[in-house]
């Protein structure tokens, strides 16, 4: 007689089946998850090293230095020796921190650079993309379904092909080297419009002719509905885009030769082999704004993208 499994048994092996593949896809997402946090880790492990700790575990990745007779050039090549990668100091020091935080205020004017190059960017784009969205939301028509249609080619168009543009209307409006030439297309930036436009657009129909059976016009039923049920979905807006423009490197390069007004991505992309140390301090610093507002903002961020599939038009 053949053995037949009983529907305990089968019970049994599929719950088995479930924790060993529960417990193989925990490990793959530790492993990725350990992966992106590693660099992270390293950065502000590494910025309590001393400059003799960091020369001896990161010094082979700079080799040969050369310069003309005029000390105008740099070649660097690099090295295929091991790199020793170390999470815990061998000595904890502030000396790199103090550098940055009070012996050289150059470093704290490039951050409050950059703060004050996004903050007007997020705050501005979402106020216009907001009246933007509703009109796209609320008012169909040909030519409005054309100009939408043309903000989403803009979206999709990268930095770099857009510079170009960018730079010839600002030296049009004699804008360059001001911050007003990175802050006036950050704060007309097209992404912030699509991305409410298609929130505002699932708004039920039905909630707006209700407002407007009880008197409510077209300011009402922005202010009182649409921007309440928005709330999510900038948040959302927010936080991603104050994380890239706060991470832009192209702009500030192209638009500013002036480095005074540099943000602090821009030292970041310029490090040389004796600022090792400094570097990890500042990126550590650097880091924090963005790492705060993802915390604070993690709830409005999962709660905008949830949306975007719970409310249906």
């Amino acid at each position: 007689m053949q053995n037949v499994e009983s529907p305990k048994q089968n019970t049994g092996n599929y719950k088995l089946r479930r924790i060993i593949k529960k417990v193989i896809l925990t490990f793959i997402a530790a492993i990725f998850a350990i992966s992106f946090l590693l660099p992270t880790v390293l950065t502000f492990a590494n910025s309590f090293m001393s400059e003799q700790e960091i020369s001896s575990n990161y010094g082979v990745i700079f080799n040969d230095y050369s310069n003309k007779n005029d000390g105008t050039e740099r070649t660097v090549s690099y090295r295929s020796e091991r790199v020793n990668l170390k999470l815990i100091p061998d000595k904890v020091v502030g000396s790199q921190y103090e550098t940055v935080l009070l012996r050289s205020p150059d470093y704290l004017m490039k951050f409050w650079n950059s703060v004050f190059l996004t903050l007007p960017i997020m705050i501005f784009q979402i106020a216009i993309a907001l009246g933007a969205a509703y009109c796209f939301a609320r008012f169909r028509g040909r030519i409005k379904e054309i100009i939408f249609f043309l903000y989403l080619i803009l979206m999709l168009m990268p930095y770099q092909v857009t510079l170009v543009p960018n730079y010839i209307v600002a030296n049009w409006f004699n804008l360059l080297d001001t911050r007003w030439s990175i802050i006036l297309p950050g704060i007309f930036a097209p992404f912030s419009v699509y991305l409410l436009t298609k929130y505002m657009r699932r708004i039920p129909e039905s909630v707006i002719e209700a407002a407007k059976l009880d008197g409510a016009n077209e300011w009402n039923i922005f202010w009182k509905i649409a921007f309440p049920l928005c709330k999510g979905p900038i948040a959302s807006v927010a936080i991603l885009v104050f994380i890239d423009y706060w991470n832009m490197v192209e702009q500030p390069l192209i638009m500013m030769s002036n480095s005074a007004y540099h943000p602090l991505s821009v030292f970041l992309s310029q490090i040389n082999n004796g600022e090792i140390g400094l570097a990890f301090a500042v990126a550590s610093i650097y880091m924090v704004p963005p790492i705060l507002i993802f915390l604070y903002g993690e709830e409005y961020l999962v709660d905008g993208i949830a949306y975007s599939g719970s409310v249906k038009g």
